[in-house]
């Protein structure tokens, strides 16, 4: 049963926008400790948990989870595009082991992930050499979005599936922690807006420049602490990091969702991705975290952290 996690912020600005003086290769060090700290496990099964940003999931049909039998990359903000070298298999398993749990589950054969998967994995590996995936998509951008006891069921449920497992298994969690980026909403949604994040599509070049540069000018003014959306919080972000890396998930599981967006922005609904794996990683009893880095960095929109963990 030899299991390890890695929960880890993202965000597509760090690759535009200064940070400030050392700042970036502060963040580069410490993700290259991450990247060391997957090597040495050396793991034979990825699962990852991450959100979307209304890429590959919209209202025309969207669950609360989903889990990728296959999946593509986009290639947004730099990622790699092209086919993922998913486990298939294992897939087929954890759905089967989340409806054994009544927990609602959905499967792709040609699921869609955004950077909210790709980029935390194209920094832990080479292109190419990456063990096979199983993505594991949480809604965490479109409400109504699952409750997080919900979340907690999911992971728990696939953690009872890799408990018994021979393989050495990698839970990643990619999102979080606080961050406010301009993100659509059904609400006062101008028509065109309202007809792609119902009816999906792959964007234009020009559409998909447009949009990215949206949310650079939003990390201008974050910068400049002139944006008017909801700020960074590392209290919020500190108090979840000293809950989570203390085990006390039910206290994780209870945060309702209209505080997280007040408290935390409407990114801050990513830290599901990190309940669902610590759940997981429970599930084979207690674990042991480290806290290797957490820092507020405005100009990427985010409460940035980074976290270890494996069983005691």
């Amino acid at each position: 049963m030899p299991l390890a996690a890695l929960f880890a912020s993202h965000t597509p600005l760090k690759d535009y926008l200064d940070p400030g003086p050392g700042v970036a290769a502060e963040v580069a060090g410490v993700l290259g400790e991450a990247r060391a700290f997957v090597q040495a496990f050396a793991p034979d099964v990825v699962i990852e948990f991450a959100p979307d940003h209304f890429n590959g999931f919209f209202y025309r049909l969207m669950p609360s989870f989903c889990i990728g039998a296959a999946a593509d990359s986009i290639g947004d903000w730099k990622t790699i595009p092209g086919l993922l070298n998913v486990d298939g298999a294992l897939a087929l398993r954890l759905v089967e082991a989340a409806h054994a749990d009544g927990v609602d589950a959905a499967l792709s054969h040609r699921m869609e992930v955004d950077h909210g998967f790709t980029q935390l994995l194209e920094i832990l590996f080479e292109p190419g050499t990456a063990p096979p995936l199983v993505p594991v998509f949480i809604n965490c951008a479109a409400p109504p979005r699952p409750p997080m006891r919900r979340v907690q069921a999911l992971g728990a449920a696939i953690g009872r599936v890799i408990a018994g497992s021979r393989q050495r298994v990698l839970l990643l969690a990619s999102g979080g922690l606080s961050h406010d980026p301009p993100v659509p909403l059904l609400d006062g949604a101008p028509p065109p807006v309202l007809e792609r994040i119902i009816a999906g599509g792959k964007l234009s070049p020009e559409a998909r420049a447009a949009r990215e540069d949206n949310v650079l000018r939003e990390g201008q003014r974050f910068a400049s602490a002139s944006s008017e959306r909801t700020p960074l919080n590392p209290a919020w972000d500190c108090a979840f990091l000293d809950a989570l890396e203390a085990g006390q998930l039910d206290s994780l599981a209870a945060l309702d969702d209209a505080n997280i967006t007040r408290a935390a922005g409407a990114g801050g609904h990513e830290v599901r991705a990190w309940l669902a794996a610590a759940a997981a990683l429970a599930a084979a009893g207690p674990y042991q975290a480290r806290r290797l880095y957490y820092r507020p960095i405005e100009p990427w929109i985010a409460g940035f952290g980074v976290v270890t963990a494996q069983p005691a």
